[in-house]
Parts: structure tokens; sequence; C-alpha cells
């Protein structure tokens, strides 16, 4: 009699298929694809929250659940070593993450995916500052008229007139070259202008910080992403020789000096005011009867008040005007700066620019031998004091500078 080996149907596999290791176990599921056909998903868990990583065959889905069950078995043995310090990180790197909702896995996962393309911490931080940067939302403005309301600006605030026309000129001339909205202006192109301007250190200095301030107005009111002055080149200037007057010098300029202009030499000899400060000076600031000047802030170059003895040589050349109000130089800053040249012309000299400055300032150290005192007196540090002026100058050549002083009666100079 003849049998026939009995065969058992063979059994479908039952979904979800589970794949495990230890204590991890990684779910596999099938499903109808939209063409029809079937598809694999494998439950994926590993970075805290559930996705799917879809497959297109069995054998696929079933490698990469056996994968990712060696991984997340791996990450629980490695869990299970944890130090105190490791545990301790753990938690601070969780917290720090925290405000973002952003779990840690994620943030490694992102964090190395970054690290491929930028292998080095600072640099990734970097780019993301450049990204952040460059898509940041700007309101698109030409150059020229953000020039025009950062003035307007400036000239509400009651900068002074010589303060406004040094920013007309600089950054008018800025202007003129770059004919383009401010966010789109770069670094380099800055830097070229700046070269090819062919200036002196000291005017490319003032350039620069002119457009500083251009652009940091611009970027605090949304029409540039940032600042692209900060990377130009800042360059170093070296103080040149200090230049002063002697006192033979100094009687021959208020010898020649017209009515209206000798209080400015005799206050830049005297009281060592910078130009800028004469100019701004009021009759009212000098008080002769308590021998000292009030340098108000709004007058001072470093927007600091500060109060200057009138020695006796001061009070001599000043006498004369005790009863004038308004401002000592009521004339142009430009009237002012070729009255310089007029005096140093008519006296046979050479104007030396800051001479007056720089020598009241020399003579008075050795007179007093004070350098905080007459820091003071400048508005300036001890330490250019002692830089710049210490020693230049014999105490009875101090003595002889202070002692020029008018003589009544006559139309003459002499040291009295």
């Amino acid at each position: 009699m003849n049998t026939k080996a009995s065969r058992k149907p063979l059994q479908k596999p039952s979904w979800p298929r589970k794949v495990q290791l230890g204590r991890v176990t990684v779910s596999i599921y099938q499903r109808r694809t939209p063409s029809g056909g079937e598809g694999y998903m494998v439950a994926n868990y590993s970075s805290g929250k559930r996705r799917f990583d879809s497959y297109a065959t069995e054998d696929e889905a079933l490698e990469a659940a056996q994968r990712l069950c060696r991984q997340m078995s791996e990450g629980q043995v490695i869990a299970a070593r944890l130090t105190d310090a490791d545990a301790a990180e753990f938690a601070a790197a969780k917290q720090a993450l925290q405000p973002f909702k952003v779990n840690l896995l994620s943030a490694a996962d992102t964090l190395v995916t970054c690290l491929k393309i930028v292998p080095d911490l600072s640099a990734l931080v970097a780019a993301a500052k450049f990204y952040a940067t460059r898509n940041k939302q700007v309101t698109r403005k030409p150059v020229s008229e953000v020039v025009a309301e950062l003035i307007a600006i400036k000239k509400a605030r009651k900068s002074s007139a010589s303060y406004l026309a040094d920013l007309r000129s600089r950054l008018g001339k800025f202007a003129d070259a770059f004919r383009k909205d401010c966010c789109d202006v770069t670094t380099a192109q800055v830097q070229s202008w700046l070269d090819g301007l062919k200036c002196a250190a000291q005017t490319t200095k003032n350039y620069r910080t002119v457009l500083n301030l251009l652009f940091e107005f611009a970027a605090a009111r949304g029409y540039a992403a940032d600042n692209p002055i900060e990377k130009v080149e800042s360059l170093k200037v070296r103080g040149g020789e200090v230049k002063l007057y002697s006192p033979e010098e100094v009687r021959r300029l208020l010898a020649v000096a017209s009515h209206e202009f000798l209080p400015c030499l005799a206050l830049g000899a005297f009281a060592g005011l910078r130009s800028a400060e004469i100019q701004r000076l009021a009759w009212s600031d000098i008080h002769l009867a308590e021998r000292h000047i009030v340098i108000g802030k709004n007058t001072a170059k470093t927007a600091s008040r500060r109060v200057v003895p009138i020695c006796d040589a001061l009070a001599a050349w000043l006498a004369p005007y005790a009863s004038d109000t308004g401002l000592v130089w009521a004339g142009a800053s430009r009237t002012f700066y070729g009255s310089q040249q007029s005096a140093a012309e008519a006296a046979g000299l050479q104007w030396k620019a800051n001479a007056l400055r720089h020598s009241y300032a020399s003579y008075r150290l050795a007179l007093i031998a004070d350098a905080g005192r007459v820091a003071g007196e400048l508005g300036n540090s001890a330490s250019i004091i002692h830089r710049h002026y210490k020693e230049l100058v014999k105490l009875a050549d101090a003595q002889r500078w202070f002692a020029v002083t008018p003589v009544t009666g006559t139309g003459f100079v002499a040291f009295l």
C-alpha cells in the first residue's frame, strides 16, 4: 500500500515580527504601499521617541532591526557602566537642552552630522553665527539715506558743528563711492576702498572710526545684518614727536595776533585747551575772579567736565575781555584755523598743530611736578602725561613760559 508523506503547510509569519537582543526588542511591521505592493517598517525608539524607518524588502527590514537592536543594547551596557561624573554630565546636558525641547540623542546625532562637515567645534559655532547673521531680516536702505539719517539724529542730539561737518565730509565721500544698500556692503569692499584712499595712517584710522559709527547705527536699526567694519584692519598710529613752542615764540605769536583771536591763543598756551574746546567755549565759562575755567561735558572732547586753573599770565591776557559775552570765538571753524596760520606767518613762525597744548602740558609738568594734576587739567590720563611730556623742558624754561604777559600801554609783549 502506497503512502504519501504528509507535509504541514508553511505558516505565514505573524506581524509585527519581533527581533530581540538582551532586554531590547525591536518590532517590524508589514504595510501595504500606495501602489498595492508590500513594504516594511522598523519601529525605531533610539532617540526616545518612536519613528518608523521604511524598507522595501523584509530582509532589509530584518537586517536594520537587528542592527538597531545591537546599537540599543550596547547603549544600555554603556549606561549601566556610567560613573557618578558621567551621570552628572548626562544630567547637565539634558538640562541644557531642555529649553530647546531637544532630547540628548537627537542633539548628539545632529552634532555628529555637523562635525562631519565642519570638524571643529569653534568653527561650527562660527558657521552657525554666520548663518544666523546672513539670514537675519533687514530693511533695505541706500548708504546715502542711512548717512543722512545718522547725521540728522546726531544734529538733533546737539552734536557740535565741527563734528557734524566731519561726518558729512567723510561719510559723504563714502556714500558717493558706495551707491548700494547698506546691507550689501562687505568688509572686503570697505577695506579695498580705504586702501585706495592712500591717506596717512591717522586719516585712515579716522575714516574707519566714522564708518564703524555708521554701520553700528545701521545694524541697530535693521539696515544691515552686521557691522562689516569690525573686521576691517585697525591701524596702530605711532605718536609723532611732541612739538613745542619756546617762550620767545609764544611771545611773538601773541604780539601779532588779532584782537579777536588773541584770547584763543592765550587759552591754548596757558590753559592747554584744545582748539575744538576753545571754539565751543563761552565767556561765561571763564571765571576770572575765581581764577578758573569750567570745561563742560558739552565743550570737552571727552564729554567729561573739568576745571582748569587760570594762571597769572592767562589772567593778564584775558583781563581786557572781562566784560565780553557769547562765545570766545564767534567766527567759523575754518576762520579759526586760518587765524592760526595768519598769526604764525606774521610772527615769522611755522604753525605747529597742537603745539600750544603740548607746550602747556610740558611746561606745567616741569613747574609743578604733578602728573595727576596736569592730567586733570588737560582731560587726559597721568600715564599719557608721563609718556609724552615728562622731562621735555627745564624748570627755568617753564618759569619763563608762564611769565609771558602783556605790557600795559605798549603793544608789546615782555617777560615779566
